[in-house]
């Protein structure tokens, strides 16, 4: 180890994570209460100080002390004498961000960055429906119309209901109740704050990734209290994220320290009840964003909480206390003690049972890429203040942010909104015309209101009176049954007739 690699604390001797070994991801782990946040911290402060940008989560508000200098206490002014740790107070360089705007720079992404696949997951689309985005997406890829935020979704589901037949034909069905569900779950996940996420301008990737004239890393803290309120579009926004990082990073093997570690709070959110198609993304970002020299660490209460395809590659454990009463406790203790290496030293499943506050059980990659044996080790305490900054605190980093001013206006440029409208209206239009034309071309066939229209001639009445010998005549062919007796009547008659 060297003096460069990343201080964790000491357990008998001191434990490093070594910085080229930092990208192949790792999980810290722990009960509620049992020093999770703080380690965050520490690990996140250690890899600024070594020149590596950060990303991370504050769920609680607790990180965002990482921006003020600290006031140790005796307690941790002990724990520091204990381990050989000279603490000196500092702060690292920290810049504030928030989907929503409030405790940090405002972060935006357009709708065609987050593709179908994850929007489906914020929608908590069905299968079908999540078929029936794609579809939706292909459209607008088509017809060249631009998805920048949920006004300009909206638009094109209409404008993919009024044209389903043509659409139908070509994609297959597209069912309007499909249409009408995602309809509904845009208006839901826009009353939960999400409008302010969709639209420009959007984040870019190199404002985060920054190193300081000093030499240190930018902390990129993201505000999370209240977008816990929202885990799918909490979950979905760091996904894609992770995406972004993957598809615009080059390729760097394995670097001598990470381009940039992303720490993943609260990560059973990222899959619980997740379709199997996202857990496939997930699997495939985490296995290859390595070579691209970006370290992910998962942050969690249980190990069991990460699909096994996706912990089979956390190479760097620190796991605190856990607490097992249930059955399904029980299990996942089993699991968290079997992936470490065992010390013979100690039991690792009872161990992690009776760890202290601030205590782990830690294994790390060595220089061979191997996992170190299992030590109990005593955590470092941060130098940063360990406790949440003031909004005072807060409002003056943020004046001082080398991004001040770029997100914080809303760019609105011409998108598949502005276009949909602007064709319906030309087609309004154009229909009007057309009508105004064939109305003038074909002759009225309505009377004029100023001349008034000449009364009817009233019908002449004529009498239903008959002769005597008329209705006598009629009486008799009536009751005349054959051809001869009406032929000899008529003669008859006749006769008294010319007489």
């Amino acid at each position: 180890m060297t003096d460069t690699d990343l201080f964790l604390g000491r357990a008998g001797e001191a434990q490093f994570l070594r910085l080229d070994r930092a990208n192949r991801h790792g999980v810290v782990a722990g009960a509620t209460g049992t020093g999770k946040t703080v380690t965050l911290q520490i690990m996140a402060q250690g890899f600024s100080d070594a020149g590596v940008p950060v990303f991370c989560a504050d769920v609680k508000g607790d990180l965002s002390g990482i921006c003020i200098a600290g006031t140790p206490n005796e307690k941790l002014l002990t724990r520091a004498r204990t381990i050989g740790l000279d603490l000196q107070p500092a702060a690292a360089p920290t810049v504030f961000w928030d989907l929503f705007g409030e405790k940090g720079h405002p972060v935006r992404a357009t709708i065609s960055e987050v593709g179908p696949l994850l929007l489906a997951r914020m929608l908590e689309l069905s299968d079908v429906q999540t078929d029936v985005l794609s579809v939706v997406f292909h459209v607008a890829d088509k017809e060249g119309l631009l998805l920048l935020d949920l006004a300009d979704l909206r638009a094109l589901l209409t404008h993919v209901a009024e044209n389903a037949s043509e659409i139908g034909k070509a994609y297959g069905h597209v069912a309007p109740a499909s249409l009408a569900a995602i309809q509904r779950s845009l208006l839901a996940l826009e009353r939960q704050g999400a409008a302010a996420f969709f639209g420009e301008p959007a984040l870019r990737l190199e404002d985060m990734i920054r190193t300081g004239l000093d030499g240190r890393g930018q902390v990129n803290v993201l505000a999370a209290d209240k977008l816990m309120a929202s885990p799918r579009l909490y979950a979905a926004f760091l996904l894609w994220l992770l995406s972004e990082l993957f598809e615009q990073l080059p390729e760097v093997g394995d670097p001598e320290k990470p381009r940039l570690v992303f720490f993943f709070d609260e990560a059973h959110l990222l899959f619980d009840d997740t379709p199997r198609a996202l857990v496939e993304k997930v699997e495939q970002v985490v296995r290859l964003i390595r070579s691209k020299g970006v370290g992910v660490y998962f942050v969690t209460q249980n190990p069991a909480d990460i699909p096994d395809s996706v912990l089979g590659q956390l190479g760097n454990r620190i796991q605190h206390a856990l607490r097992a009463y249930t059955p399904a406790e029980q299990k996942g203790l089993k699991a968290a003690s079997g992936s470490f290496r065992a010390n013979p030293a100690f039991d690792t499943a009872e161990a992690i049972q009776s760890l202290g506050v601030g205590e782990a059980l830690v294994s790390v990659l060595d220089e061979k890429g191997a996992p170190t044996v299992v030590a109990r080790t005593l955590i470092r305490p941060p130098a940063s203040r360990l406790g949440p900054a003031t909004d005072v605190e807060r409002a003056q980093v943020m004046s001082q942010s080398p991004v001040r001013g770029v997100y914080d206006h809303i760019v609105d440029r011409e998108s598949a909104h502005e276009i949909l409208t602007a064709r319906a209206e030309a087609q309004a239009a154009e229909e009007k015309a057309e009508a105004h034309e064939t109305e003038e071309r074909t002759p009225s066939r309505k009377p004029s209101r100023s001349t008034p229209r000449p009364k009817a001639a009233p019908r002449r009445r004529t009498s239903n009176r008959q002769t005597p010998m008329e209705a006598l005549t009629k009486s008799v062919l009536r009751t005349a049954g054959t051809t001869i007796t009406r032929e000899l009547l008529r003669g008859v008659l006749g006769g008294l007739r010319r007489r």
